[in-house]
């Protein structure tokens, strides 16, 4: 029997490596990805998994571990920041979402419990999706990531209560005294469990932390041990992981159980996902198709429009409403349990189940996408977004710090810039959007900010006005462009170094008022390092360096009669002490 279930597991793990192989080809998301190996494993085609329990355990281990690392990630602040606005969207939401699924099954003609269940179901957004998604794009700590699991956060809790009330339901036991029953279960766990973490493990933390071993298995027993806790009281497994990790948040090895655990999760979540496309159920579509496209439409437009309007009102920007609506766009794991479980006592029929199942694989696609591209997307929505927009808005104000340098880009030259920085004691920040190279920091406990540079919100968080040094190790020459532009408006003041991969590129970004522009084969990020740290940020400094790449830079340029061979040769006669002609640079 040991056997058969290791062969199961590593012939899925072995077909979801080839699949997965083929979506990173095609550049399409891997939990996509994980969801067709599911149906390729499951009894749709292939019918390789026998051991379904087996499965379901290793996934609800990959669903702990999730929540878990997420939860060490936050801290009560971030509970204080978004609590009022993540409760008043998820209750809204969850109101007129239901209500909406609702009429819409009445018109359908569904009974009233089963327009209800489908109501109540299309609500719920996808916990696991949305922060696994969030979590490889580093988005977990950004604003429109905390709004985003806060209202999980609620959703969740609602979702709990809904199950107590279709179990109540199914028995006639249901009362007022069940939720106060499950209220008081709450305080009684959860409040020894914040007493501990906050008195006692700190005094403990030199003997916890001092064995890497003993800390990887404290923190998986506390993990598993508190989810498996709020389980059998009734709450879900998501509560409970997520509330572990929240204890543990402030304590000062958090971060690093948080990346010791990753890979864990990592391979237990694939597993979720794999799971779940192997319980998709194909029967009847035909008879159901109309109904799925129409509830698919409500979780899919409804809700993020929903979002965006209700946010909107409280007063945020428009870019954080529409991330925070594209991420909240499908139906939940909890959906589908509901449905579930309202069938096993009789309350529903086969065909509801069959229609949310449906529903959740077409919105879990299609939020993907929208999470995975929602930059690209908010990029050509923008100028109809602003209907969503206060005059008077609100941003993320947890970054408040100001920092005197910021390096754009790591991979390129961006380690020696570092050190340089460090060398001069002065604050500075890295902006990235590689997922490999965040990690990379984040090991090294060097600040950063995860993200695409274009961003303007992004960019807001950097507190430019207060920044004396702006360096780009970013090849991309329309990118450089669009941060000197910006630079230019936010703080003129400042020096700018950018790369770039021609002399007509260089003296276009130095028309721009770029300080300096380093050019493969002419000066190296080593040598610009030195410089900036004798400079000691003074932009004067750089009149210099400069005046002597222009003139590099004209010697380049073969026709002189080129708008760029003009440019620079006006640029050097405005500049220098000793005015030189056209003729002398040639």
């Amino acid at each position: 029997m040991h056997a058969s279930v290791f062969t199961e597991l590593s012939l899925v793990i072995a077909i979801g490596a080839g699949v997965a192989l083929i979506m990173r080809l095609l550049k399409q998301p891997l939990i996509i990805g994980h969801i067709i190996t599911g149906i390729i494993v499951g009894p749709a085609v292939l019918h390789i998994i026998q051991s379904e329990e087996t499965i379901e355990v290793f996934a609800k281990f990959g669903i702990a571990l999730l929540l878990f690392i997420i939860g060490l990630g936050l801290n009560p602040r971030v509970v204080k920041e978004v609590g009022r606005a993540s409760v008043v969207l998820g209750l809204v939401q969850l109101t007129f979402t239901s209500i909406l699924g609702f009429a819409i099954g009445q018109l359908f003609g569904f009974s009233k419990t089963e327009s209800a269940i489908i109501g109540i179901g299309l609500g719920f957004s996808s916990t696991i999706i949305v922060l696994k998604l969030l979590s490889d794009r580093k988005e977990q700590n950004r604003l429109n990531g905390k709004i985003s699991i806060g209202v999980l956060l609620v959703e969740d809790i609602a979702a709990t209560l809904a199950l107590v009330f279709v179990t109540a339901r199914s028995n006639g036991s249901f009362s007022l005294a069940s939720f106060g029953e499950l209220g008081f279960y709450a305080i009684a766990v959860g409040l020894p469990i914040l007493i501990v973490s906050h008195k006692v493990l700190p005094r403990l933390n030199q003997l916890i932390a001092g064995s890497q071993e003993f800390l990887f298995l404290f923190a998986i027993g506390w993990g598993f041990g508190i989810a498996a806790l709020f389980a059998n009281i009734g709450f879900s497994l998501e509560v409970g992981a997520l509330f572990a990790g929240v204890a543990l948040a402030s304590l000062p090895y958090a971060q690093e159980v948080s990346s010791k655990l990753r890979p864990l999760r990592d391979f237990f979540i694939v597993v979720f996902f794999i799971s779940l496309g192997a319980g998709l159920s194909f029967t009847n579509i035909s008879d159901v198709w109309v109904y799925v496209l129409a509830f698919s439409a409500v979780a899919v437009l409804f809700k993020p429009f929903l979002f965006m309007l209700t946010m909107g009102l409280l007063g945020y920007t428009r870019s954080t409403s529409f991330k925070v609506g594209t991420a909240l766009s499908q139906i939940s794991e909890f959906s589908l349990i509901l449905a579930v479980l309202a069938f096993q006592q009789g309350i529903i029929r086969q065909e509801i189940v069959t229609i949310m199942t449906l529903v959740a694989l077409i919105t879990i696609a299609i939020s993907t996408y929208l999470i995975t591209y929602n930059a690209q997307l908010y990029s050509f929505f923008e100028k109809y977004l602003v209907l969503f927009e206060r005059r008077k808005t609100h941003g993320d104000t947890t970054r408040a710090e100001k920092f005197e340098m910021v390096l754009f880009g790591y991979s390129k030259g961006g380690h020696e810039f570092v050190r340089t920085m460090q060398s001069m004691k002065k604050k500075f920040v890295v902006v990235d959007y590689d997922p490999d190279i965040a990690d990379i920091l984040d090991r090294r406990g060097l600040p950063y900010l995860y993200g695409d540079v274009t961003d303007i919100e992004l960019l807001d968080e950097l507190n430019a006005d207060y920044t004396k040094l702006f360096i780009s190790t970013i090849g991309d020459f329309e990118t450089n462009k669009f941060l000197l532009r910006w630079i230019n408006k936010e703080n003129p003041k400042a020096i700018f170094v950018c790369t770039a991969d021609t002399a007509s590129q260089a003296a276009d970004l130095y028309e721009l008022n770029a300080a300096y522009v380093m050019l493969p084969h002419y000066v190296g990020s080593e040598k610009i390092s030195s410089f900036i740290k004798r400079s000691g940020l003074k932009k004067t400094k750089f009149n210099k360096y400069r005046e002597k790449h222009l003139i590099y830079l004209a010697l380049q340029i073969e026709d002189t009669k080129t708008t760029h061979r003009r440019k620079l040769g006006k640029a050097i006669l405005e500049k220098l002490e000793e005015p030189i002609t056209l003729k002398k640079i040639g």
